[in-house]
Parts: C-alpha cells; structure tokens; sequence
C-alpha cells in the first residue's frame, strides 16, 4: 500500500509539473540590432517573463539583411513566421500583420501616443488597424568626424550648407590629411531618397501615384555618380554588390576612415561604443537644396503578426513593451529618438553622460522639423520598398557602368511600375 501511495503521489506529481508546461504559452520573436537593444530588449522581456510564468518569449536575433529584409518576407509568405518581429519595411509586410485592437486593453492609449506612426503599419485602405509600435523614431541625417575637420584647418559649414558645400569640405579634408573616403552614404534608397528630396525630387504626382524621375531626383543621381567617378564617395561600398543589398560605413567611419558620413540617428549607440570618446563624432543637420534640408524619417517596428496561435498573449506582451514606464527605460538605455508622443512631450532621460551622444540626440530630434512633408508621404506609402529597392539597384549599375544614367531611370519606372502591379493583382 505505501509504494502504490508513493507511485500515486509521484504520478500526480508528474501530472502537476505537465500541466504547468502545458500551460505555459511560447512565443517567438524576430529581432535585429543596431547596437545594445537586443540586451535591453531582453532584459525588459525577463521581467515581463519573472511577472508572467504563463508566457514564455523566445528572441531569434538575426543579421538584419539576411534575416529581416531577405528571410523574413519569405518565411512570412510560407506561413512560417514568428509571433512577434521586428521590421523597418513597416507598410510592404502589412497584409501579414495582426490587429491587436480586439485584445487589447486600452486601445485609446496607442491612438494618443503612437497615432501618427501607426497609418504606416497598415495595409492600404485600413485607417483602425493597430498592429504594433515603433521601437524607434528614426531620422537619416550626417555625422562628421569633427576632429579632422579640426586637424586639418578646415571649418563646418555652417546653416543652409548644400550638398556640394559638404562634398567640397570633405574632400579637402580628405585630402589635407590623407583619409580614404571623404563622404560615405549607407547603400540605401531610404538613404539616398532625403538628399534626392533635398535637391526637389516629388517622388509622387498630384494623384499620390509614383512619379520618382524628375529634375530634382536626377540632380541627386548625378551627384552620386559623380562622387564614384572622382574619387568623393568610395567605390568598394556601393560598388561591392549588387541588386538592393543594404551595405553601410559604420565601421569605416568607427576606424576614423571617413570624414563625413549619410546614415541616420540609429547609430548613436553603437557610436558611443565603438567610438567613446576617441574623436568627435559629431551630428550635423541634412544640407539643403532647391526642396528645403531635409533626411527621411522612418525607424524600426515591432509588430504582431496574423498567422500567431496565441493573439492574447502576444497582445500581453505588445502591451507590456509598448507601456510608457517600460518603452521610456527602453529608449533611454538604447539612444533611440522617442516614437511615443507622450515620451516626446515629457522627455526621455538618456542613459549616456556622453555629450556627443546628447548633441547628436538633439541634432536629429530638432531635425524633424525642417523635413519636407514629401519624406512622409514616401514612409508612409505602402510600397516604398519597391521604390527603394529599384532605386539602389538601378543606381549601383549606373555606378559601375552596366548601363547609362538615362537608362537606370526607365529601369526604375518600369521596376516599379511592374512590382506595385503584382504585388496588388
């Protein structure tokens, strides 16, 4: 009687601890990194985790090429995505996007503080969808390596600085002290598409059809073909693949091997790390042209995603995250310019004693203000992915002379007319 009352206590035991793992629900993130935001994310989860046994969030993090821009629209389309992911394509992957509105607890709460941001995570045609919160706000913008300016003599331009300005300071930066690469630009078309504005590119007609090629876009287009041809911009990044591969300069620009430097703020903390205090790493506002001073904003999401098993408790943890107490620390600890509107009003408080850090932080929040209304509309169209990715593609043949200028331009119209069609029949 006793080993049959042990083998009854055990088997119930057994019981309990399988019922508690039955229980416990487990979801998938997938995630990308810039800097340290993959530690904080994970911390902040660990303690959503400690306050809620009952879900369980595994974080896949991925090389944001292969894992964000090229593997998970894959993956998606397959229906083998993960619950939860981060994206920057915010509007091309909205058709896989859950609205959360039904589960969550206080809809009115990401209407007031998210609602300029959340039309572009929505499908076209969709004004009421809620389907996640931008884990950043960025916004494309220079930075410099002031120190070498410094050293060799030569002086920032100052406010309305154009383009050609910076071009020429860069270079004869470059040249007084023997610097590889005077200006770097990120391989991008989101990149490349606020000097393009800059410069007057509408990118739209009356109609908010696309409409890239004109006189502004072409201003822009030359310039950088120039800048390849003479030696301003290096050949070896946007030369060094093809198609719409993304390739940036952080590195060289971390190594001290380029004066000047088109990303965007997303790179403040991984500046502060890689760099510290080693030179003055230094935010300057975008220069100017005919369309005004303008970069693009933009920024990463993190949305929830349709085809999850578990809708409520991804909803719990969007929630969680996107809470104002717990998305404060996270942008503090990360460096990221605020895409929450009441943190925006109210202030974040940065987690860096590094005023370079704060200057650049300050340089590109202020920044927003001077871009141009068609930098919004071109975020938040729903096929700016298309535009983007024939844009860097058409432009990199242009560069290393697989076709003529002339030529990338009606490939860019034909690849766009024809991707928007497939993707809306």
């Amino acid at each position: 009687m006793k080993l049959f009352g042990k083998v009854a206590v055990s088997a119930l035991a057994l019981g309990l601890v399988a019922g508690t793992a039955s229980a416990q629900t487990t979801l998938r993130m997938t995630w990308y990194s810039d800097g340290n935001e993959g530690e904080v994310l994970r911390d902040l989860l660990d303690r959503f985790e400690e306050a809620n046994p009952d879900i369980d969030v595994i974080v896949d993090n991925v090389a944001y090429q292969a894992g964000i821009i090229e593997g998970l629209p894959v993956q998606l389309a397959a229906g083998e995505g993960p619950d939860m992911a981060r994206v920057t394509d915010l509007g091309g992957l909205a058709q896989y996007y859950l609205d959360m509105t039904p589960y969550l607890q206080d809809p009115i709460y990401w209407e007031d503080n998210f609602g300029p941001f959340l039309p572009w995570l929505r499908a076209p045609g969709d004004e009421l969808a809620i389907n996640g919160f931008m884990t950043q706000l960025s916004v494309t913008g220079p930075f410099v390596n002031k120190t070498l300016f410094e050293q060799a003599g030569v002086d920032l331009p100052g406010e309305g600085a154009t383009w050609d300005d910076w071009a020429a300071a860069a270079n004869e930066v470059a040249s007084a002290l023997e610097v590889p690469i005077p200006l770097a630009m990120d391989r991008s078309g989101h990149r490349f598409s606020g000097p393009a504005i800059s410069m007057g590119a509408q990118y739209f007609d009356a109609d908010g059809n696309p409409a890239v090629i004109d006189d502004g876009f072409r201003a822009m287009a030359e310039r950088i073909v120039q800048w390849h041809q003479d030696g301003t911009m290096p050949l070896e990044l946007w030369g060094s693949v093809s198609g719409s591969t993304y390739v940036g300069a952080n590195e060289d620009f971390a190594n001290a091997q380029v004066v000047m430097y088109m990303t965007g703020s997303w790179q403040i903390s991984q500046f502060s790390d890689t760099i510290g205090d080693a030179f003055d790493w230094w935010a300057v506002p975008n220069p100017c042209g005919p369309g005004g001073c303008t970069g693009m904003p933009g920024g990463a999401a993190l949305v929830a995603l349709a085809d999850t098993e578990h809708p409520e408790e991804v909803t719990r943890v969007m929630e969680y995250l996107a809470s104002e107490e717990v998305l404060a620390e996270f942008y503090g600890r990360t460096l990221f310019v605020p895409g929450h509107l009441g943190l925006s009003r109210t202030g974040v408080e940065f987690d860096t004693d590094n005023p370079l850090a704060q200057h650049a932080l300050e340089t590109f929040s202020i920044g927003v203000a001077t871009f141009s209304p068609v930098s919004f509309q071109l975020q938040g169209y729903p096929f700016n992915r298309v535009m983007f990715n024939a844009i860097i593609s058409r432009l990199g043949q242009a560069i290393v002379g697989e076709m003529s200028l002339d030529e990338a331009y009606q490939r860019i119209e034909q690849d766009i007319e024809q991707q928007i069609a497939e993707r809306t029949r």
